[in-house]
C-alpha cells in the first residue's frame, strides 16, 4: 500500500512541476553555429474601441546566448503613435518575488513599421529583441512576472501580465504569466 501511495503522489507531482513541451519556430545548427527560436507566444492583448494591441514574446538562442524577442502589434484605424527602441531602451519584469528584473537592448534603434490593410486599417509592427543580464534567467525561472515595463527612446509604458487569458485572436488560452518558468529551458 505504502509503494501505490508513493508511486501515486509521484505520478502527481510529476504531471504538476512538468515544463512546457519546447516548440521550435527555428532549431537550426550548421558549421557556422547554433540558433534556436521558439514560437511566438502572446503575453499581452487588449481589444478596446476598435483598437487592438498584441505583444508577443519569442526565446532565442545563438551560440548559447539567450536573448528575448518580442514583437508588438498595433491595430486602428485612429492615428498610432510611433514608439522607438535605442541603444538606451530596457525591458523590465517585475516578479511576484518582489525582484526587478533588466533586459537591455540591443545596440540598435527601430521605429517599427506601418502596413496599411485592405479594410482601412493601420497596423504597426515593431520587433526587438532584449538581452538578459547575468544571473537574471535564474530568477525567472523561479518565479511568476506581474509586470512588464519597456523604456522606449521618448516614452515608458507599463503592462499588467495576467495570469491566464483566453485570446480574442485565436481563442486559445495562455498563461503569460509563467512564460519564463515554462520556456527558459528551451533555450539553455
Amino acid at each position: 500500500m505504502k509503494q501505490f501511495l508513493f508511486a501515486l503522489l509521484f505520478l502527481i507531482s510529476c504531471t504538476l512541476f512538468a515544463q512546457q513541451p519546447c516548440e521550435y519556430s527555428q532549431n537550426v545548427k550548421d558549421s557556422i553555429g547554433i540558433y534556436k527560436s521558439t514560437k511566438e507566444y502572446i503575453i499581452y492583448e487588449k481589444n478596446f474601441a476598435g483598437n487592438t494591441n498584441y505583444i508577443f514574446y519569442s526565446l532565442e538562442s545563438t551560440d548559447g546566448m539567450p536573448t528575448l524577442k518580442i514583437s508588438f502589434i498595433q491595430k486602428s484605424k485612429e492615428f498610432i503613435k510611433t514608439n522607438c527602441l535605442d541603444k538606451n531602451s530596457k525591458l523590465y519584469l517585475q516578479l511576484n518575488n518582489g525582484k526587478v528584473i533588466t533586459l537591455i537592448h540591443i545596440d540598435q534603434e527601430v521605429c517599427g513599421s506601418m502596413i496599411r490593410d485592405n479594410n482601412g486599417f493601420d497596423n504597426r509592427l515593431l520587433t526587438a529583441n532584449f538581452m538578459f543580464i547575468k544571473g537574471s534567467i535564474e530568477d525567472l525561472k523561479s518565479s511568476p512576472v506581474n509586470l512588464m515595463r519597456i523604456k522606449y527612446l521618448t516614452d515608458v509604458e507599463d503592462y499588467v501580465i495576467k495570469k491566464e487569458f483566453q485570446s480574442e485572436l485565436d481563442n486559445k488560452i495562455y498563461n503569460p504569466e509563467t512564460y519564463f518558468i515554462n520556456y527558459l529551458q528551451c533555450i539553455e
